[in-house]
């Protein structure tokens, strides 16, 4: 789909790495934590391509255990709630 590892939390898909960079899923409550920090979305096909909605991790965060668990369960959150936003969708 994408040349990347995607990353689950159970059946939650909420990370990928490609080129050795971690991105988190985000959605419009979680995006301005990541671009207030200046990092970029992931681009599967480059620069001039589509933008999908995963954000670069920053190194800092990786560094840091404790502030990059807050930063998983947000990503997982933003995978629930647009699991079950599938869902609804499915059922109406």
């Amino acid at each position: 789909m994408f040349g990347g590892v995607g990353i689950y939390a159970a059946e939650l898909f909420f990370a990928l790495l490609d080129d050795d960079t971690l991105y988190f899923k985000v959605d419009d409550a979680t995006r301005p934590r990541f671009e207030d920090r200046g990092m970029a979305p992931f681009r599967p096909f480059g620069e001039g391509g589509e933008v999908m909605q995963y954000y670069e991790v920053p190194a800092d965060v990786l560094e840091d255990p404790a502030e990059l668990g807050s930063w998983v369960e947000a990503a997982i959150a933003v995978a629930r709630r647009v699991k079950r936003g599938r869902s609804r969708r499915r059922r109406a």
